[in-house]
């Protein structure tokens, strides 16, 4: 098979590059490892950022009626005492939608909605990419092939064609481990998003839509720790239980195999997005660990960015080039902010941890807004 343009990659980033492509009069294949397009994980954040992305890709009229706008972001200590609150009702009226929570099935879903079906390919494992010619070919683990003019790698963090690329980059541990679940609100009657940072690890709630709330759990722990793997909710409650509510009561309600489990990752900061006719997008370019709630709304960012770099740029190979100058700095100062910020919320130490939350109640209001603003404040023109 031959194409113009092959996005390799099904997820968030590959679906969102497929749609703004699409509405700039590009028709690219979407080549996806899975045997089906479908979700893994819970629910996620896209913060006022990710939404302006989707209006501008023209998908957040779609998007919206699918999750959940909520208000405010609380940061607790394990007996329940406030140690941030951020209200996003500011940024909203700047902004526009800000602190939006959604399940990730329900959002491939809406996304993968908007492309045509014969542009989207499944069971297509990337294994290798050469130069042909002037194209690239692409090859799978299923033996198949495809050579494409122009190339974006939007696979994830474990990319084989980044690799390839790039043999140095490197994936980082983060230190702890998170299990993640869904459960059912109405009895539970959450309606906050917050996170609690406790001694023995960090707990955060998410309502979502349809009376639902997500939540994770993240612990200290050794790299790929095989005794953590066989968790569940019993183990869990013990270390949770003195958590206040409503911690211990949303993993009581909680059905075990509603619990997922995967060790914290991120990419540390690669120099070159942009390879020639090859550019790397979402966590194939800038996996970042999930403290800020960025990951996902990075992603889309990357689509809509991309999009307009190619709108502007007849000669495909300079606007990779002009997109990796307009998101190097940018991704880089996410993905270094968020694992430092996981570091500090994962501190174990009594004294560090009530210096750190003395400080962090000391952070007036307007300076707690002013950073959220500028984080929310994107150039996707």
């Amino acid at each position: 098979m031959k194409t113009d343009f092959l996005i390799v990659g099904g997820g968030i980033a590959g679906l969102t590059t497929a749609i703004a492509l699409k509405n700039i009069g590009i028709q690219a294949i979407l080549a996806e490892a899975a045997p089906e397009i479908r979700a893994v994980g819970a629910g996620l954040a896209l913060a006022a950022n990710a939404m302006q992305a989707l209006r501008q890709i023209g998908v957040s009229e779609v998007v919206i009626p699918l999750g959940r706008e909520l208000k405010a972001f609380t940061i607790y200590d394990q007996k329940g005492k406030p140690i941030s609150k951020t209200n996003t009702d500011p940024a909203n009226s700047r902004f526009g939608i800000s602190n939006f929570t959604i399940h990730r099935a329900a959002l491939h879903s809406a996304l993968l909605a908007q492309l045509d079906a014969g542009q989207v390919l499944t069971g297509k494992r990337s294994i290798d990419i050469a130069e042909e010619g002037a194209c690239y070919r692409v090859d799978f683990e299923d033996g198949s092939s495809i050579t494409a003019e122009n190339v974006i790698v939007a696979e994830g963090i474990h990319s084989p064609i980044r690799k390839k690329l790039l043999p140095s980059s490197k994936i980082r541990y983060a230190g702890y481990t998170c299990w993640r679940g869904i459960t059912d609100n109405p009895a539970l009657q959450i309606e906050e998003t917050s996170e609690t940072w406790g001694a023995k690890g960090r707990f955060g709630v998410t309502p979502l839509a349809n009376g639902q709330v997500y939540w994770y759990a993240c612990i200290n722990s050794p790299h790929a720790n095989s005794t953590l793997k066989d968790w569940g909710k019993k183990e869990l409650m013990e270390v949770f239980k003195d958590f206040h509510r409503p911690i211990p009561q949303v993993l009581s309600a909680t059905r075990p195999e509603r619990i997922i489990w995967n060790d914290i990752l991120d990419l540390e900061p690669i120099d070159r997005f942009a390879f020639g006719r090859i550019v790397l997008v979402g966590d194939a370019a800038h996996a970042t660990t999930p403290n800020m709630g960025q990951g996902a709304c990075m992603a889309i960012e990357d689509a809509a960015i991309l999009a307009s770099c190619l709108s502007k740029n007849t000669d495909v190979a300079e606007a990779f080039s002009a997109f990796e100058k307009r998101r190097l700095k940018r991704t880089h100062n996410i993905v270094k902010t968020s694992w430092t910020l996981g570091k500090v919320a994962q501190w174990e130490n009594s004294l560090l941890r009530a210096i750190r939350d003395k400080a962090f109640r000391m952070i007036p209001v307007k300076q707690r807004q002013k950073q959220i603003e500028a984080l929310y404040a994107v150039d996707l023109g």
